[in-house]
């Protein structure tokens, strides 16, 4: 075991979910003491402190993601890994989903409406004028514009004619954007995965204010509900498992009962109380102190301790993308029967309750 005896957690403005694992991981055990991570000097090839690095914030300041990288370099177990998810981005995530067997909306990416900083007109010889009806017969209306890479609702478009695709494309800049179908969907729900194993599936409305999107109800019940909730579980193992994200949500649009992947690049998911609900944030907390304190147990010295998916490991050859059997999470706790549809707390295995 290295000598790294710490589990810190790197975060910026939010303030619930941090002082909450942290406390949390310290109840489970005291072998690797939780805290905020300190940072007074980042020297290269000079390792931290720290086992765990639980990342929080890095995709918006570039200082930390580059003190995270040279931390993993060193040995440390950085969640989520910093050089895969600072190569990911949407369009990517969408076509590897396709590989992966998991439906997708049909997707288009467009160019920049600006040409980036120092380029001119030679820099896009290659680059032949968009055919846009054929995009548009091809993907339909309505549709949503929103940047290749990046989250937050920021830069996204909701068009219903040609007119306004045009528009908001104006509006776009130096955005490299995709054009999407839009789903409409019967269902809604966000899944967090955690570790690779641990699922979380939760009804979801993004249609309403920022913090009313989990006051949803589930609305296949009886047995197409079951089979849901399971292909969903599925679903969102095979992405996890092909991109090699510890800590991540998928969203899900059900349409005609089937579960189409919308989002699933979130290096830094949304984890604050006041928006994801009590019972969703105990589990969050629970799922991810479990995870950063088996990781730190088994740290390995003098190794690499990320984690990378099927696809980065297919591509040096060390195992297909796409297992002969989809992985399964381990064994689940029977559940007592009910009448009542189906819970949708849908898990490998049953993290136990916070103790606040």
């Amino acid at each position: 075991m290295s000598e790294k005896k710490k589990i810190g957690i790197l975060f910026g403005q939010e303030n619930t979910f941090p002082q909450a694992f942290v406390d949390r991981v310290n109840e489970k055990q005291s072998a690797f003491p939780a805290e905020f991570v300190s940072i007074d000097q980042v020297e290269q090839s000079v390792p931290t402190e720290y086992a765990v690095i639980i990342d929080r914030i890095s995709q918006d300041v570039p200082f930390y993601k580059a003190f995270l990288k040279n931390a993993a370099l060193t040995g440390t177990a950085v969640i989520n890994n910093p050089f895969w998810w600072s190569a990911d981005e949407k369009f990517f995530n969408n076509a590897l989903a396709v590989q992966l067997g998991v439906p997708v909306p049909k997707t288009i990416l467009l160019p920049s409406k600006e040409r980036p900083d120092d380029t001119n007109h030679n820099s896009f010889r290659n680059l032949k004028h968009m055919n846009w009806d054929a995009i548009f017969a091809h993907i339909g209306f309505p549709a949503f514009m929103k940047p290749h890479a990046g989250g937050g609702w920021k830069s996204v478009y909701k068009v219903d004619n040609p007119e306004q695709m045009f528009r908001a494309y104006d509006e776009t800049g130096q955005l490299v954007m995709l054009y999407q179908e839009a789903i409409d969907f019967t269902d809604y729900f966000r899944c967090y995965c955690i570790g690779g194993k641990d699922v979380r599936i939760m009804p979801y409305e993004p249609r309403n204010p920022h913090h009313l999107r989990y006051a949803a109800q589930m609305q296949t019940t009886g047995d197409a509900g079951k089979k849901l909730l399971k292909t969903m579980e599925e679903y969102v193992l095979k992405l996890n498992h092909g991109l090699g994200y510890d800590f991540n949500t998928v969203e899900f649009a059900v349409r005609d009962g089937i579960p189409i992947a919308i989002d699933f690049c979130n290096p830094a998911p949304d984890a604050d109380i006041h928006s994801v609900g009590q019972e969703n944030f105990d589990w969050v907390v629970e799922a991810a102190a479990n995870m950063a304190i088996g990781r730190a147990k088994n740290l390995k010295k003098g190794t690499d301790n990320l984690t990378w998916g099927t696809f980065v490991r297919s591509s040096v050859g060390s195992e297909p993308l796409v297992p002969a059997k989809a992985p399964k999470p381990e064994k689940k706790e029977k559940e007592p029967k009910a009448e009542k549809a189906p819970k949708t707390d849908v898990k490998a295995e049953k993290p136990k309750k916070s103790k606040k």
